[in-house]
């Protein structure tokens, strides 16, 4: 549901509605509390010689109007970015419901500085602790209490309202609000806001009794605080440990990567949780696996009801796929071929079957014919590398592997290219032909010169190598020929299995 510009007033009119009433809160919780700390004489002082400045009590306004502006600000400009601003309102509105205090304790530091220089005898120290304190109480008060409500508010109704897809970080500038910032907050507003109000009310206590506080109530004070950042910090790592391996995993996932397991032992939710992934990414690649060998078997199929077509070619699908392979192997085990993942090497496998279904727009007399064809029949011979491209594109357009896809397409439409530039259909030269191509280039035409068909006997090994030695560097990569003219002996034994 899109949001109009009613509903984005009204949302940031409610929840500085709630900023504000935080504020309110903050500033009377020391008169809830009746704290004689803050009627204390030396205080009042304070506070009358504030009122005897007028430009004093002018500028302290702005400590509750700018919170009032930026809020403002934040929705109005926030132009392009509205969504991610809305998101972010919770966040964005409890933060800045608290830069009015730090404005006003700034400005109280600037006045005191300037008392000073001024003469007055003031109890400096009595009043920084005084502001200070009255700063930390109305701050944490203003943030948990805005923070906290406005969340409750954005989780329950407006996020699934507005945003029902749930993709939030699709929108530039969005806060992502890690695991460490909610125990934060949590730290906050269950450890130091108790603690706080605890401080409040033993200066309270000590001023209206009249009696001094003792080093050993600072250090239960101080205990509490580190006790409270310990189990922050333990609860923390028993979250962020396994929801970091969840989200490392579910990345994996994305990206293609089912077979690694999280490796989390618990026998709590967490451990569960993590269990149930992995049987669920286990169960996910199975399927996957089904589905790439019916896709397999699927292009195998087509490969062969077009190889089917030309008497001449029997078996050079297989021949050939087998032969990559063998050359691909060998590639890996040289130095400027053996950084290229496994991935390359495996799409080209599976895609060198592909690369002559562009045959199947050929005419039967001309894919059978036993002599040297004519211009015009030489010309719709070379079609088929543009439209076995064209055709394996059709065929892999759902496919999710973007680099088997533009392998096989590559492969399909570059295999009779030259590296003189004198190929077809393209006419492009060196390295401008895809790696994976110029490797099927020396694939199909060793079957061809080695395999008999119908308008030519086959060669022996020692003239088809002769053959291709010759044409390093005009029709063939120089140094990949090499690499495959290395592969001679895998090869003439996988040639003669075939017998």
């Amino acid at each position: 549901m899109t949001m109009t510009r009613k509903n984005i007033t009204i949302l940031s009119l409610t929840y500085g509605i709630i900023t504000a009433s935080a504020n309110l809160v903050g500033v009377l919780l020391p008169n809830i509390f009746q704290s004689d700390y803050f009627t204390n004489p030396a205080f009042t002082e304070w506070i009358d010689f504030l009122s005897q400045y007028t430009f004093i009590n002018n500028t302290q306004y702005i400590s509750f109007l700018l919170p009032v502006i930026l809020c403002i600000s934040y929705v109005a400009f926030a132009g392009k970015k509205i969504e991610s601003h809305i998101i972010n309102l919770p966040l964005v509105y409890s933060t800045i419901g608290i830069t009015g205090w730090l404005f006003y304790f700034t400005e109280e530091i600037i006045i005191i500085i300037y008392a000073m220089n001024k003469g007055f005898n003031l109890d400096i120290s009595f009043i920084v602790k005084a502001s200070l304190l009255n700063v930390l109480i109305e701050s944490l008060v203003t943030f948990t209490f805005s923070y906290f409500i406005m969340e409750t508010i954005h989780r329950k109704f407006v996020l699934p309202k507005y945003f029902s897809d749930g993709h939030l970080y699709q929108y530039a500038g969005t806060k992502r609000l890690s695991v460490m910032f909610l125990f934060i907050i949590n730290y906050i507003s269950v450890t130091l806001f108790p603690v706080i109000i605890l401080l409040t009310l033993i200066l309270s206590l000590s001023e209206h009794y009249n009696f001094s506080i003792g080093l050993n109530s600072y250090i239960v004070l101080g205990v509490s605080l580190s006790f409270g950042i310990d189990i922050t910090v333990a609860l923390y790592t028993y979250f962020a440990t396994p929801l970091k391996k969840i989200k490392d995993r579910i990345l994996k996932i994305k990206e293609g990567d089912y077979t690694s397991k999280i490796h989390f032992v618990s026998n709590d939710s967490f451990g569960e949780l993590c269990d149930t992934l992995d049987e669920m990414t286990e169960s996910i690649n199975d399927k996957t696996k089904k589905i790439i060998e019916i896709q397999n078997s699927i292009i195998t199929g087509m490969a062969t009801m077009v190889e089917s077509r030309d008497n001449s070619t029997g078996g050079h699908i297989k021949r050939t796929s087998d032969c990559v392979r063998i050359f691909s192997e060998h590639l890996k085990t040289i130095d400027e071929y053996k950084d290229l993942p496994d991935s390359f090497y495996n799409s080209i496998i599976k895609a060198a079957p592909m690369h002559d279904l562009g045959k199947i727009a050929v005419d039967d007399a001309i894919l059978r014919k036993p002599g040297k064809f004519t211009d015009a029949e030489y010309e719709k011979m070379k079609a088929h590398s543009a439209e076995g491209a064209r055709i394996v594109e059709n065929v892999l357009s759902s496919v999710d592997d973007q680099e088997f896809k533009q392998i096989a397409i590559n492969v399909a439409h570059y295999h009779h290219e030259k590296w003189n530039g004198q190929g077809y259909p393209e006419k492009i030269s060196r390295t401008e032909i895809p790696l994976e191509a110029r490797i099927m280039a020396l694939a199909d035409v060793f079957d061809a010169l080695v395999s008999k068909r119908c308008y030519k006997d086959s060669f022996s090994y020692d003239k088809a190598f002769q053959i291709i030695e010759e044409d390093l560097g005009t029709h063939f990569d120089p140094q990949l020929g090499l690499e495959f003219i290395k592969c001679r002996d895998e090869l003439e034994k996988l040639y003669n299995s075939y017998a």
